[in-house]
């Protein structure tokens, strides 16, 4: 909340909601799970991929 008051404060613009879920949809979802599957396999575990089916 300090970090968002500063920023309208210091830019004199007004506080813009970005949405609940802008952190999940700004990263491209294929490197995300590239990401999220490396950590897995850093921690010791074997990840093995698949489709999820509709």
């Amino acid at each position: 909340m300090i970090v968002i008051i500063w920023h309208v404060l210091a830019t004199g613009t007004p506080y813009h909601e970005l949405g609940e879920d802008y952190f999940i949809t700004r990263k491209d979802p294929e490197k995300e799970a590239q990401r999220l599957i490396a950590k897995l396999q850093a921690l010791g575990h074997k990840v093995t991929v698949e489709a999820a089916t509709a």
